[in-house]
């Protein structure tokens, strides 16, 4: 599996730098990332912003299956990622997480795993790649997915393509059926989580992309453990700043 994965995002992966520039963000795709983040508001603008805001007012816990199912379907994947790591005790952890939610938790929409303290072990392909030591990359905005960077982008292709799921043939037709679909709603419920975070973000900073950019690298490399220099963080632009 590693040979094809490597195979899969050698042409991504082709074009990463080892280290980013002094600033900390690596952007040379700038111009054309400005005109796919345009295209994500509008998206958000017109219907998952709505979406959201819909969601929000459902009564409380009643969405709760729908991301509880989407979270349970993507564990395999997470098994795998963490096999690929070395990480024994998280393929455990997932591994148990997933057959007691799919079985006691009726397919996923309930979460016992998670009350006897099974927490999900979080983890993607992306993460895989830079324990093997993939650099980063240019920073990248995805169509409908938004902010990434060239490895995390290669790492949601191999996630996709690669999916275990589909290759369990005891697990339940409906957590095949429905993994997609769930996934979908669940970027709806947590839009609608984080509706005013997200709302500030979008519509109310005064560069919604630099922000954005800024939030994702912050994020993203922190879930990594990767904590920025202080000459970095001194590089790291604000748009907040400007509009004050």
């Amino acid at each position: 599996m590693r040979r094809l994965a490597q195979l899969l995002v050698l042409p991504i992966l082709a074009g990463c730098t080892a280290a980013p520039p002094p600033t900390g963000i690596n952007d040379p795709y700038e111009g054309f990332n400005r005109q796919v983040h345009a295209l994500n508001k509008s998206m958000d603008r017109a219907v998952l912003r709505p979406l959201g805001r819909a969601a929000a007012t459902a009564p409380e816990g009643s969405l709760q299956p729908v991301v509880n199912f989407s979270n349970n379907a993507g564990l395999p994947g997470a098994v795998v990622n963490n096999l690929l790591q070395g990480d024994l005790g998280g393929a455990g952890t997932n591994t148990l997480r997933f057959v007691v939610n799919t079985t006691v938790g009726v397919l996923g929409l309930l979460d016992p795993a998670g009350a006897i303290g099974l927490k999900e072990a979080e983890t993607d392909f992306g993460e895989t790649l830079a324990v093997w030591g993939v650099p980063e990359g240019a920073y990248l905005e995805l169509p409908a997915f938004g902010p990434s960077t060239e490895r995390d982008a290669a790492g949601r292709v191999v996630d996709f393509v690669l999916d275990p799921l589909d290759r369990l043939g005891d697990v339940p037709g409906p957590v095949q059926d429905y993994a997609f679909p769930a996934k979908v709603g669940e970027q709806v419920v947590e839009r609608g989580q984080l509706g005013d975070v997200m709302d500030d973000v979008l519509y109310n900073s005064a560069d919604s992309y630099a922000q954005a950019r800024l939030i994702y690298l912050q994020n993203r490399r922190y879930e990594l453990g990767q904590t920025p220099s202080a000459t970095d963080e001194d590089y790291y632009f604000n748009p907040y700043e400007e509009s004050q």
